[in-house]
């Protein structure tokens, strides 16, 4: 699979592109932050006595079997205390994956009891955070259950989907098979319209999914830019950064350039060179690098938005690769019909 430039930082154990190390914009998916026992009942004592033995291979080998019981109680039962004992104790993820309990939790995602489904979700989620795992989970058929639940589930099953996948994802050969699984547009619908954790889960598993050219279009043709855009432009949202960079990796192609163009991006980017922070302000230079290198139109909407004098001064007082990335932009803007300042951009890495 092809994969493309990207900004530099280390996340999940993999270092990216080259801007400074800004690991904290994204934070991993972990484990389901859902409700705990809903009731104090017999079932919910004796999961947490097993969340703190030493020993929960009985317990596990019985909630596996009611996982496939005729009661649909009982299969609920069996899912959220999977669920939680993978959640509390991390040795018991790959107990409960050796122990059968992952096809069933499978099937368990297809369920028209809402929450069954969700329960079946997370318990995946959580059985994922277990590197062993992700490969079981996705030969053994989880990815299209997921984007189902992704587009019709609960919102905490939405959100748990998100971060299944994203985990998933981190094997490289299950990126395209996700993307062609169907995810992308429901990522981009809970990016736009999820609560704040649903944004938050979408874009991180949005930018490990783009890392190569045929997600990276079918993100931008499920219209991806404009909940960027907007996000970016709201910095109460806390999305700033995030939202930057997923869209660093999406303007290589012409068709984001063109849509970020059509979404009013520009004006906000200026915006955060001018009062975002060193991070925000880097990237944010970076994106409008590409998207002016080979653009004269561009260029001169970029200059018109009064870019020149934040440029100059993020040149003077940003880091070493902010002002290395504004001065090339200003270049180029104060020479926006001149191939050989768009030669020389193109050697500036973004």
């Amino acid at each position: 699979m092809e994969t493309e430039n990207r900004v530099n930082f280390t996340y999940m154990g993999t270092s990216y592109g080259d801007v400074d190390d800004d690991s904290s914009a994204f934070s991993e998916c972990n484990s389901d932050r859902s409700g705990e026992f809903p009731t104090a009942s017999s079932e919910s004592r004796r999961l947490l006595m097993a969340c703190v033995s030493e020993n929960s291979d009985d317990l596990i080998r019985q909630l596996v079997a009611d996982l496939e019981s005729c009661s649909i109680d009982d299969q609920k039962q069996a899912a959220m205390e999977i669920r939680l004992l993978a959640k509390n104790k991390s040795e018991n993820r790959l107990k409960i994956a050796k122990a059968g309990a992952v096809k069933p939790l499978i099937s368990l995602i297809s369920s028209s009891d809402p929450q069954v489904q969700e329960y079946g979700v997370t318990a995946i989620l959580n059985l994922s955070l277990c590197d062993e795992n992700k490969q079981l989970i996705a030969s053994s058929g989880a990815i299209k259950p997921l984007v189902r639940s992704l587009k019709t589930g609960t919102s905490t099953a939405k959100e748990n989907a998100a971060c299944a996948l994203l985990r998933l994802s981190q094997l490289e050969e299950n990126k395209i098979l996700i993307g062609r699984s169907g995810a992308i547009p429901p990522l981009v619908s809970l990016l736009e319209n999820g609560g704040v954790r649903g944004k938050k889960d979408a874009s991180t598993a949005l930018y490990s999914l783009c890392s190569g050219k045929e997600n990276k279009i079918r993100a931008v043709q499920a219209g991806v830019m404009k909940p960027l855009v907007e996000l970016m432009a709201d910095f109460s949202s806390n999305m700033v950064d995030k939202s930057a960079y997923v869209m660093s990796l999406l303007v290589t192609l012409s068709e984001a350039k063109t849509s970020l163009v059509e979404e009013g991006g520009i004006p906000v980017l200026v915006e955060i060179i001018e009062v975002g922070t060193q991070r925000q302000k880097e990237i944010a230079v970076a994106i409008l690098l590409q998207v002016c290198e080979e653009s004269v139109v561009y260029r001169t909407m970029v200059a018109r938005e009064g870019a020149i004098p934040p440029l100059v001064a993020l040149s003077q007082s940003g880091t070493n690769r902010a002002k290395q990335k504004a001065e090339a932009l200003i270049e180029l803007l104060r020479q926006p019909r001149s191939g050989n300042a768009a030669a020389r951009a193109s050697d500036v890495s973004v």
